[in-house]
């Protein structure tokens, strides 16, 4: 026995103590220091299949570990834990096999009792996987799994015990099932959202609730497949409980008797009916009288003659408990007050003897006893106020029953229904112990015995599936019913038992002689045209990747499927056929060598029709890498453009999500390129999302936004190629490098230099000159003069081989100008400068010009648009003014040269510039770029 003490204040439990008796509860020894004295025990397990094995479970809270003794609780080994376990299935056969759940939706297995665990899967559905059943499934450790795949959808696979891999997981029913709904039971698998009340004797009970139905529902009934079902009973009322099911009214007259089917919420008090095999004809049950079914002045009931009458013996709830196999019923009080006193019967409830099981009155929590109907020992066990610890009262029965039951205690009964002793074609008839025999029943004394069989009647058959029942009692077909149903899994030249409108209730025994017309007829298979056929892929997607083997599922709901020939199109040029549809029922496998949308085609065909049915498939391969490209500067009000690289580059059916700054909902493209404009300056974020099947990848960029800029392109001397490793990161910090060699060089503050390396070889930049941010609207010309001031500085600059870096020792990397890209209009018509530094700077880049265009003989500049006159081979000295040099313009006319400005020995800070005649020009011919 596990007892805990829930501390209120903290809203945990705070201490557990485990007990163990040997002596049906006459004594207790407390077994905490054989556990751990500050082990907080949660759970206590017996396996179902040895009764020696128990299983203690730790707090989670506390430390995660299980205790497992082999001897009856008696003694106890701790092992640590790598999960919580928040419920375990024990093998229904096998002893040592448990299935745990945890708290984070993975399924552990193991076979050795809990020792150890293995991993079986992860996102299972909580309470939906399931041990195999032996007998029904080809292999003895086979688990059925419920997995969750998205909040809409779930998978039904199955595992082998010790080896779920991909490679050995099987799929019953391709595609996706509907969540929180599988359910396996005996030999049957639903993947719908049923309450399956009962799958005994090859036949499904199952209650649905109809679409007009809020607190009721229809009970329905299978054929032996469980494939079909017929309604047997509408307007059921139920409400939910532990178990399922808790209240059905099966009554419409008015003032019926009211039944509860009730499972109790205290796992120690018996449920509202109790019926036991050892008692046959005595049932307990909690109900009321009246129009309908209520909670509401609840009494308890019994009959002896398994319920054509009934009793009321209480006019409150109780509980009652068999004891002596049926031999006495025992009756204790519901109630939340204490009570000292129990009820007990020897006559199947008609008297009641009174008797006090304590002296001063106890909360009772429960009733506990040994497994099985054979106990005359109990044990009550309550409170005698709120705050007192466990009271545990043993009452042993055994004083009350001081001998064996001979035959002389027994009489006959014989099991009737309103007089009428032929029930479901056999006459039963049981020796029932006498009213107040009191003695002790033997497990051989109870036996039934049936008589002969008896003719059966239409009340013994329910009507089959597609059929209704009559006011005359008998069985005809329903308006919607279609015949050829019964007979689509037949085989040309065959036959097949057709039903004739009526098949077996449950537990009807009439045999062959005595079915008559109620029988099966055997029919020979007519020929049918193929209908319904069916086109699926295994996974049950509409999507694949490429180089993957795809199974395609083909069914056939009508035709023979023997005489019928399938022939199924891939779309890629391929097709493959069969001869006939059971050839592939394990499927068609193919593999797609190219990406793309394939429409896949099955055409089933035999002598008296054909059916095509079409499946569009997208094959895709999966997405490695998604680059989002755009200008790093771009003009406010003006369009850019938006383009995004895929790798590989052609993946399949690909979406595009494109979000613009913080906004919440995205645009969406199918093309990977778009146009989108900028109203406001500053710094913007756009973010692009690929999706390819289920595979979603993003990038991220910044775009700065300003009214006007100036931008140039950049080379880099060849020898950086081969260090480009291509990826972001590497870019960034050449980037970075390039500025801040830039702002060393030249003296320009650095937030007016943007530098992005772009992607690709050979490798470029794209360099951005942009306004001070403390600039106002109201000095627009004199911005646009200063920034290509600038511009001119930075060109001047890169052309003498001033912006370098060293990548390495040994690697000097030289940054060149190569043009001007197109930029936005600035009006320079009014001149400005920005202080001294600015005009030093300017007249320092009127003479680089001039030494760069003879050092350059002859050779056009990338960017600065200018050319030197061809001279004769004897000139060896060509010195130009400084003042005929030409300054390129963004808008691609030439404009006046600089004005002269001073070129003192201040302008050499920034760098040394050579002299005019340290120059020579080459003798080789010239060379125009």
């Amino acid at each position: 026995m596990l007892t805990k003490y829930f501390d209120f204040s903290l809203g945990s439990v705070t201490e557990s103590s485990l007990w163990r008796s040997t002596d049906y509860g006459t004594t207790y020894e407390k077994l905490d220091e054989k556990v751990g004295p500050k082990t907080i025990l949660s759970y206590l397990y017996v396996s179902p299949n040895n009764k020696r094995k128990i299983m203690l479970l730790t707090d989670p809270e506390v430390e995660s570990s299980l205790l497992i003794s082999l001897d009856e609780g008696a003694s106890y080994q701790r092992y640590h834990l790598a999960f919580d376990i928040l419920s375990l299935l024990f093998h229904p056969e096998q002893e040592d096999w448990i299935l745990a759940y945890s708290h984070d939706q993975k399924l552990y297995v193991s076979v050795e009792f809990g020792r150890r665990w293995q991993l079986v899967h992860d996102s299972v559905v909580p309470n939906r996987f399931y041990w195999s059943k032996l007998g029904l499934d080809k292999e003895p450790g086979m688990i059925h799994l419920e997995t969750s795949v998205s909040d809409r959808r779930s998978q039904y696979i199955t595992c082998k015990l010790q080896n779920c891999t991909e490679a050995n997981k099987g799929r019953p029913f391709p595609g996706f099932i509907s969540p929180d709904s599988l359910v396996v039971q005996d030999q049957y698998v639903f993947i719908q959202d049923l309450q399956i009340i009962s799958t005994d004797d090859n036949q499904v009970v199952a209650a649905v609730q109809d679409w007009h139905q809020n607190d009721s529902y229809n009970l329905y009934m299978s054929e032996a497949r469980g494939l079909f079902f017929t309604l047997a009973l509408e307007n059921v009322v139920s409400s939910g409980g532990p178990e399922g099911n808790v209240m059905i009214d099966l009554y419409e007259p008015y003032c019926s008797l009211h039944l509860h089917l009730h499972v109790s919420d205290n796992p120690y008090t018996s449920g509202n009916i109790v019926s036991k095999e050892s008692a046959p004809g005595i049932i307990v049950a909690s109900g009321t009288i009246g129009p309908e079914l209520t909670t509401n002045n609840v009494s308890i009931f019994i009959t002896s003659d398994a319920g054509n009458t009934w009793r009321e013996v209480f006019e409150e709830e109780y509980s009652v408990l068999f004891l002596n196999q049926g031999g006495a019923l025992v009756a204790i009080r519901h109630t939340p007050l204490p009570i000292s006193h129990i009820w007990l019967s020897f006559d199947e409830g008609r008297r009641w003897n009174k008797y006090s099981f304590t002296s001063s009155p106890l909360y009772v929590d429960g009733v506990l006893g040994e497994p099985g109907e054979d106990t005359l020992i109990m044990t009550i066990f309550g409170h005698f106020s709120h705050r007192s610890e466990w009271q545990l009262v043993k009452i042993d029965f055994r004083p009350i029953f001081n001998r064996r039951c001979t035959t002389d205690d027994y009489q006959t009964w014989q099991l009737h229904n309103d007089g009428k002793v032929c029930i479901m074609g056999v006459k039963r008839i049981f020796q029932n112990l006498k009213p107040d025999a009191r003695c002790v029943k033997t497990k051989d004394q109870y036996i039934s015995q049936m008589s002969d069989s008896c003719p059966c009647t239409e009340a013994d058959f329910e009507c089959d599936y597609g059929f209704e029942r009559q006011s005359d009692g008998g069985c005809t077909p329903a308006f919607w019913f279609v015949s050829s149903f019964v007979s689509r899994d037949c085989t040309t030249g065959d036959s097949f038992l057709n039903t004739t409108g009526y098949r077996k209730a449950l537990s009807n025994n009439c045999t062959a002689g005595t079915l008559g017309k109620y029988s099966l007829r055997r029919q020979r298979c007519p020929r049918q045209a193929p209908r319904g056929l069916q086109l699926v892929t295994s996974e049950g997607t509409l999507t694949a990747t490429l180089g993957d083997n795809i199974t395609f599922l083909v069914f056939l709901e009508e035709g023979d499927g023997s005489t019928t020939s399938i022939t199924v199109e891939f779309g890629d040029g391929t097709a493959i056929s069969y001869a006939n549809i059971s050839s592939i029922e394990d499927g068609v496998k193919h593999t797609y060598s190219k990406v793309g949308i394939y429409q896949v085609a099955a055409m089933a065909l035999n002598s008296l029709g054909s059916e095509r049915v079409l499946l569009y498939l997208h094959v895709t391969c999966t997405l490695e890498h998604v680059q989002l490209s755009a200008p790093s500067v771009v003009v406010r009000n003006k369009a850019v453009n938006l383009t995004t690289v895929l790798k590989p580059s052609y993946v399949g059916t690909v979406t595009y999500y494109w979000w613009f700054n913080n906004h919440t909902e995205p645009v969406v493209t199918l093309v990977g390129g778009m146009s989108f404009t900028f109203y406001k300056e500053g710094t913007h974020t756009v973010t692009v999302q690929v999706s390819v099947g289920n595979a979603v990848l993003q990038d991220r960029i910044t775009v700065a936004v300003y009214e006007y800029f100036r931008s140039h392109v950049l080379a880099f001397s060849s020898n950086l190629d081969a260090f480009n490793p291509g990826v972001a990161e590497w870019r960034q910090d050449i980037s970075r490098v390039v500025k801040d060699s830039m702002v060393q060089v030249t003296g320009i503050n650095g937030e007016q230099l943007l530098v992005s390396v772009l992607p690709g070889l050979p490798t470029t930049a794209e360099l951005c000159i942009v306004p001070e941010k403390r600039s106002t609207e109201g000095m627009i010309h004199r911005k646009g003069t200063h920034l290509e001031q600038l511009s001119q500085v930075l060109l001047s600059a890169l052309n003498q081989d001033l912006i370098q870096f060293t990548l390495r020792p040994g690697v000097q990397v030289n940054v060149y100008a190569t043009r001007l890209s197109p930029a936005p209009l600035v009006d320079t018509s009014e001149s400005g400068h920005n202080g001294a530094a600015v005009i030093m700077l300017v007249s320092v880049v009127s003479v680089g010009f001039a030494v760069f265009v003879i050092y350059k003989f002859k050779r056009k500049i990338p960017g600065i648009n200018i050319y030197t006159e061809e001279r004769s081979e004897k000139q060896q000295e060509v010195i130009p003014t400084v003042a005929s040099i030409a300054v390129p313009n963004p808008e691609g006319d030439m404009v006046t040269s600089l004005e002269h400005l001073d070129t003192g020995p201040d302008a050499r800070g920034i760098g040394y510039l050579p002299s005019l005649t340290d120059v020579k020009l080459s003798d080789e011919t010239p060379h125009v770029f």
